[in-house]
């Protein structure tokens, strides 16, 4: 995500020298790869019953395509900061995105479902690098008066890309194969490489650094045994909460080794700052809800009322553009109101919007369903922007990659936990209706939540003023 020193990276004359023509050609690469690998990530979401058929793997096992990628950005993310200081950028994105084209290849022939799953993790390695990079890049070749829009169109396609992923998605399987959700990716992002390879300069200098490849390997071990535990816990109730405790008491090993390192991978010390620590709460749960429900309802319309996977896709259409319109608006609203008016509407939305989706039946017409959804997408759309820059408002310039890299990991890994524990809740009952139902109840837990978090958090930063 990004950088705090960024000052570092680039300096003002520097930027200056940098003419305009080379900033658009840097821009436009750098927000396509990423707009296609956020994008890729929520692909996956409508075509999931698709592949189960197709591969003949079990709902559980064909929700680890969306999961597995989700989890590993959460855990390549922090390491990101330490590579960007240990290479340059452009050595940096030209590896990042080759990796992401080597996944991608691998998807296209892609003949079982392990092969697929290789592919979507490999993927997922390039895709966590390529969000950090493209913000920090954005921000070192555009003058500082620039940055406020240089953010506010980074966070347009972070916001959007996954958004519109499932639609898409259900755009080419109407008259294609989930192969060609690769196929059709590859080629923008070879372009996007040739065009990186002789335009985009180098804009930092490598540090001596030493990364701790430890807290890597300690990270993903925790954070997969946590996450496998909620599929564990269908076959057997004792394994999943075996490991369950393993993945937590990994993850304790984890954050005392960055207690003390001297550059650890992770400064886990921020999340005592009440502004960091609460608004990172609310950021998570609004993740959760956006990817949790993204995820339901192709399941929902497809695999309960039979609809096929481009009428899904259409239906989580004008969520998408939703998401895109409301999103600068609650920036807007933030810069002149503060965060109490867009994440207070945004709650409402969201509320308003489970309404008819916690009631879901055969017969819900369509129309209901994409207008619910729609809804939720705004609400969440409020509610995200705001509470991101919220969370750090009392960060120093020092801490700034430290708080991104842990709002973001958190946010993908508690992304993951999300649709695992959704899709595992779906398919407890005989019933899958009902327990879809039971899915969309919780995100309306996580609502609730949140907008508690966000209370208190109001109540402790008026004591703080007092």
């Amino acid at each position: 995500m990004v950088r705090p020193c960024v000052s570092a990276l680039l300096s003002m004359k520097q930027t200056e020298n940098i003419d305009k023509r080379t900033r658009t050609i840097v821009t436009i690469i750098l927000l396509v790869t990423c707009f296609m690998s956020l994008m890729s990530q929520t692909m996956m979401v409508t075509a999931l019953p698709v592949i189960q058929k197709d591969l003949n793997v079990s709902m559980n096992a064909a929700q680890w395509l969306t999961t597995g990628y989700t989890l590993i950005i959460g855990v390549v993310t922090p390491l990101s900061s330490n590579m960007y200081d240990k290479f340059t950028n452009r050595h940096v994105f030209l590896t990042t995105l080759g990796i992401f084209i080597v996944g991608t290849l691998l998807g296209c022939f892609a003949t079982n479902f392990a092969t697929l799953l290789l592919a979507r993790l490999v993927q997922a390695c390039a895709s966590g690098m390529l969000m950090s990079f493209q913000m920090t890049t954005m921000i070192s070749i555009y003058p500082p008066e620039k940055r406020g829009s240089i953010l506010g169109l980074s966070s347009l396609v972070i916001s959007v890309g996954p958004a519109l992923g499932p639609t898409i998605s259900g755009l080419i399987l109407q008259v294609l194969s989930w192969r060609y959700l690769f196929i059709l990716v590859l080629p923008f992002m070879d372009l996007a490489w040739i065009a990186a390879y002789f335009k985009l300069s180098n804009y930092s200098q490598p540090k001596p650094i030493k990364i701790d490849f430890l807290s890597v390997l300690i990270s993903l071990l925790g954070t997969s045994l946590t996450l496998g535990s909620m599929t564990a816990f269908i076959v057997n109730i004792w394994l999943g909460l075996l490991m369950l405790v393993s993945g937590l008491l990994v993850l304790t090993v984890f954050v005392r080794r960055q207690l003390h390192l001297e550059n650890p991978m992770l400064k886990v010390q921020i999340f005592l700052k009440p502004s960091f620590c609460l608004m990172t709460i609310v950021t998570i749960c609004a993740f959760m809800i956006m990817l949790g429900t993204e995820q339901m309802m192709p399941i929902f319309t497809e695999n309960v009322q039979g609809i096929s996977s481009f009428v899904s896709g259409m239906v989580l259409l004008p969520g998408a553009f939703c998401n895109a319109i409301i999103a600068p608006i609650a920036g807007h609203w933030y810069d002149e109101h503060g965060p109490k008016l867009p994440i207070f509407t945004g709650f409402a939305f969201i509320i308003l919007a489970s309404i008819p989706l916690v009631t879901v039946s055969h017969s819900t017409p369509l129309w209901l369903l994409t207008c619910a959804y729609a809804l939720r997408m705004a609400g969440n759309g409020l509610i995200f922007g705001p509470a991101l820059s919220e969370a750090f408002t009392h960060l120093s310039l020092a801490e700034n990659s430290h708080g991104t890299a842990l709002n973001n990991s958190l946010r993908q890994c508690f992304g993951a936990v999300s649709v695992t524990m959704l899709v595992v809740i779906s398919n407890l009952p005989s019933s899958l209706l009902v327990g879809v139902r039971a899915s969309l109840w919780v995100t309306v837990g996580l609502a609730c939540l949140m907008i508690i978090t966000f209370i208190y958090y109001l109540s402790v930063n008026n004591r703080l003023k007092e």
